[in-house]
């Protein structure tokens, strides 16, 4: 029989669990989360557009074992950063338009980019990171309008505000089939995305936001994709791509730093993915990885010729892959990608997002 200190020890730890449990929920009361495929939950199933995820294999390893629209297979850094916040996976704003989202919500959309032409055709649309913006202004006055001024300002004051947007505007630019004219040079566009994305960042912090975690472009040059297409078949990375991403990367940083400089109360956590990915690729086994050139799901050399689709091939080891499919990393990887943004001291700075939440 369990002596009564045993029994108080007992109570008294699942009393101090609950409440540390309760204490990161009420520090974050919602995550709005803001970008492309590498977190979307499902935006893309609600309108038209050939950029989805809802079939199979995506969702092979997710709860149920179906697809949601997620472009992974099974879930992905936005469920694993509200599992860490101690909020609800935001849903898809596309799902129920008119709701207040209390807890939060996500208007990323697979394809989308910081600019409104990436994946911009008549079959391949996405919600871009200009109109995502736009949607969460509509979502901050309803806010405004059930809490009132000050309070719906409290909230959002206190809420994460996670980003991760420009791969699909470099994927575009560099890839060998890209129907973008090269009209503008290397530095320029990146210079244009930059001036971009601050803008963007500029206007959710007059709709409120104030605590940012920014997810930085990762290595795109080492996707499948882009090494599948690589001018000497080599199968190795893309420096060209890597290059101008990395530079990308740089200004961006830069213009966080200015922002916190220039804008009260404005705080954020930025994740170099770039060589976070790098490192993991580079030394695969160290994170339980044994494959990292070809991807878990497709068909053709490197499983990257195709994207994944119900008529693909896909590995068994999934847990061994970096990458899902052509573009986007697994379930694994995603969990290493915000294991690192949340309490890593390496690759997040000026402060993790565990530090970011505590202000």
């Amino acid at each position: 029989m369990a002596s009564p200190l045993f029994f108080f020890s007992s109570l008294f730890s699942s009393f101090f669990l609950l409440c540390f449990k309760l204490c990161v929920a009420q520090s974050v009361p919602a995550a709005y989360m803001f970008g492309d495929s590498l977190i979307d939950v499902g935006n893309n199933n609600h309108f038209g557009t050939i950029i989805k995820a809802n079939f199979p294999y995506n969702g092979v390893d997710y709860p149920g074992g179906k697809p949601t629209g997620r472009f992974c297979n099974g879930k992905n850094s936005a469920d694993f950063l509200a599992e860490k916040l101690g909020v609800p996976t935001p849903p898809p704003y596309l799902a129920d338009k008119n709701n207040v989202f209390a807890n939060g919500v996500s208007f990323a959309s697979g394809g989308a980019g910081i600019f409104n032409g990436t994946n911009d055709n008549l079959l391949s649309k996405a919600l871009h990171m200009s109109q995502q913006v736009q949607f969460f202004s509509i979502v901050q006055q309803r806010l405004v309008n059930q809490l009132g001024s000050d309070a719906a300002h409290k909230q959002l004051s206190k809420s994460v505000f996670a980003i991760v947007i420009g791969s699909n505007d470099m994927i575009n630019y560099f890839k060998s089939d890209s129907k973008l004219p090269k009209t503008t040079a290397p530095q320029q566009f990146v210079d244009q995305m930059v001036s971009s994305v601050q803008g963007q960042l500029k206007q959710l912090y007059g709709l409120g936001a104030r605590k940012f975690v920014i997810v930085g472009v990762g290595s795109v040059g080492c996707m499948p994709l882009l090494r599948y297409q690589s001018a000497n078949k080599s199968g190795e990375c893309s420096q060209q791509a890597n290059y101008w991403t990395n530079k990308y990367n740089q200004g961006l940083q830069s213009v966080l730093q200015g922002l916190q400089s220039e804008l009260k109360d404005f705080n954020y956590s930025y994740l170099d993915t770039f060589n976070l990915l790098l490192n993991v690729i580079q030394n695969p086994a160290t994170y339980g990885f044994s494959e990292v050139k070809a991807a878990c799901c497709g068909l053709g050399r490197l499983n990257a010729n195709l994207p994944c689709t119900p008529i693909s091939t896909f590995c068994s080891n999934r847990s061994g892959h970096v990458f899902w499919d052509r573009y986007h990393p697994t379930e694994a990887a995603d969990r290493i990608i915000i294991d690192s943004a949340f309490d890593g001291k390496q690759y997040i700075f000026p402060m993790n997002v565990k530090q970011l939440i505590a202000l």
